[in-house]
């Protein structure tokens, strides 16, 4: 997975080629997380429902998610749902919850295929349990693949995981002087997994939205006005090559962007 493996399913003379042929594959993102945002204004700018700005999204989902994988970025999260997404009319969850179960369905080969490894981060016990089946299937038809690990937040707010992350600690038996910012981490939705490099924004908001509040404190944000069904393979590439020309500092030492810390 890398520059060949982009140069396969890109266009030869292609805007995709020449931004693939700018990274540097020693210093991808160990972790990519992305806000996908834009949905119903794409849908109203077209003067249909909101929910088709929702399906229109799905396409989206999956050339990003596959793409992710060819490029070998070890760890994508999607951003799906939020905590506060119920507050939305109901016929809308129940199409976005359909429009799950139906990716899915549809998309499983294509993790297998591409030896990705599905999984998901969030209240998902508040789900219904249709849902909640369709992801336990995933979960497990994907468990022992290991390539890129696929996370998608459902029913997920930053605040809400960190309060039951200290429950979690309160109930571990674990001493108080002995928790330190490892430790807390291993109590996380992401446990073991490395906090994201780079965190992309579409439709233009600056601001993270309550997603991931603990990992992306040192995350490099790239935002950009394209809305989220718009949001192809090359604006990917722009966002990686865009991540590579920065200088992390983690609060000290100027670094350039690098796959470790």
């Amino acid at each position: 997975m890398a520059l060949e493996d982009i140069l396969n399913v890109v266009p030869a003379g292609s805007v995709e080629e020449s931004l693939a042929k700018q990274i540097d594959y020693s210093r991808l993102p160990r972790h990519m997380a992305v806000i996908m945002d834009g949905n119903g204004r794409w849908a109203k700018e077209r003067h249909l429902p909101r929910v088709e700005g929702h399906r229109a999204g799905i396409e989206s989902v999956r050339e990003i998610v596959e793409g992710s994988a060819r490029l070998g970025i070890p760890v994508l999260t999607l951003f799906a749902f939020s905590v506060e997404n119920w507050k939305r009319p109901v016929s809308e969850v129940s199409t976005l919850m359909m429009l799950l179960k139906r990716y899915l369905r549809l998309e499983l080969n294509t993790l297998l295929r591409n030896n990705i490894r599905f999984r998901v981060i969030g209240r998902v016990e508040d789900l219904a349990p249709d849902v909640r089946a369709e992801l336990v299937v995933g979960e497990e038809k994907t468990a022992g693949n290991t390539g890129m690990i696929f996370n998608i937040a459902l029913n997920y707010g930053g605040r809400a995981e960190i309060v039951e992350a200290v429950r979690r600690l309160m109930t571990s038996g674990i001493h108080p002087a002995d928790v330190d910012e490892e430790r807390f981490s291993e109590h996380l939705y992401t446990a073991g997994q490395p906090d994201p490099d780079l965190l992309i924004r579409t439709s233009g908001e600056m601001r993270v939205s309550n997603f991931l509040l603990w990992q992306i404190a040192y995350a490099e944000i790239w935002v950009t006005d394209t809305l989220w069904p718009d949001f192809r393979k090359h604006h990917l590439l722009e966002a990686i090559v865009a991540y590579q020309k920065r200088d992390r500092r983690y609060g000290g030492i100027t670094q350039p962007a690098v796959a470790g810390r």
